[in-house]
């Protein structure tokens, strides 16, 4: 089962100066407004890290879920935090960490075992295999 998941980014005129577009093909977010200000002055609008925020929190808490139900645990809440690091690199920027916060309350589950399916689910959560991910590019190119 293969399932492709689209978004498309705008950006002009080029460098800080410029302003862009994010929008997600579901249309849940759309021409959502980022650049350098939205990223490293905190105006309003959004940023790669503040995405790849969600998608990890959001991942991670239906994975664990998941987990959790195939162990036979079916009552309980998780809630889960993400917070991703951006850190000057040379002379860019490199992600550094994507650390997670997760509180959590299930029904009848011991601690022991809990820490075991969420570190599994951790390792196992399709966003943080892709932060390890090969990165592909095609292109096409006009002057």
């Amino acid at each position: 089962m293969s399932m492709v998941r689209t978004a498309n980014a705008q950006y002009q005129p080029l460098g800080k100066n410029g302003q862009g577009q994010v929008s997600l093909g579901s249309g849940v977010m759309s021409e959502q407004p980022y650049g350098f200000n939205t990223r490293f002055d905190d105006k309003p609008g959004t940023n790669p890290e503040e995405l790849i925020a969600a998608a990890h929190a959001s991942c991670y808490a239906m994975a664990l879920s998941f987990a959790l139900a195939e162990a036979g645990y079916e009552r309980g809440k998780v809630n889960v935090d993400a917070a991703v690091t951006l850190e000057k690199d040379g002379d860019g920027f490199s992600v550094t960490q994507s650390a997670l916060v997760l509180n959590a309350k299930v029904d009848g589950m011991d601690e022991k075992e809990f820490e075991t399916v969420a570190n599994d689910a951790k390792d196992n959560c399709p966003i943080s295999k892709l932060l390890n991910a090969e990165v592909t590019l095609e292109y096409s190119f006009q002057s």
